[in-house]
């Protein structure tokens, strides 16, 4: 047996805990201890001072208050973006024409992205043709062949949620 030198144990010990470390950022978010498919009414109060971390979320350009309004944050990885079921929050709230404000809580501070969509006659479905969506960072969304709507990548949407209250205004658009 090799005998180990005196700093062979704390080097090996922080080593271990590098790796450890590192597999748990590595891991999907589910598996850090968030869960998929949460959801909850809009709770304003959840946005008040001194708490978070949520993203306040103020929503323009709606063009009417019919149907459903609903605000998704995702992880901010290609695997789980725009993914059904793997938002770790959706807030379900009713529409009003023009601006509205939503607060999205979120499990912990980091990287997300937010979806919105307006369901504009309220049959829980995308409707491309009548439904409208925005995104964070407000990128503009692109039609494949002129018709069917593309999502844009990860990257383009992806901000960073402090452990306190993020705000941000996501342009509505419809095609």
């Amino acid at each position: 047996m090799t005998a180990l030198s005196p700093f062979s144990a704390p080097l090996a010990r922080r080593a271990a805990g590098a790796a450890v470390l590192a597999a748990a950022l590595a891991l999907p978010v589910a598996a850090q201890g968030y869960a998929y498919g949460r959801s909850m009414n809009n709770d304003l109060s959840q946005c008040a001072a001194g708490k978070g971390p949520a993203v306040h979320v103020t929503v323009t350009g709606l063009k009417s208050s019919a149907g459903n309004l609903f605000v998704r944050a995702y992880p901010a990885t290609k695997a789980d973006w725009l993914v059904s079921k793997r938002y770790v929050m959706r807030v379900d709230a009713r529409p009003q024409a023009g601006s509205m404000t939503v607060c999205v809580p979120l499990p912990a501070a980091g990287d997300f992205a937010i979806a919105v969509q307006h369901d504009t006659n309220g049959n829980r479905k995308t409707d491309v043709s009548t439904d409208g969506a925005g995104m964070s960072n407000n990128p503009g969304i692109r039609k494949i062949l002129g018709l069917v709507p593309q999502a844009p990548p990860v990257d383009k949407v992806r901000f960073t949620a402090g452990p306190g209250v993020t705000r941000m205004t996501i342009r509505m658009q419809y095609l």
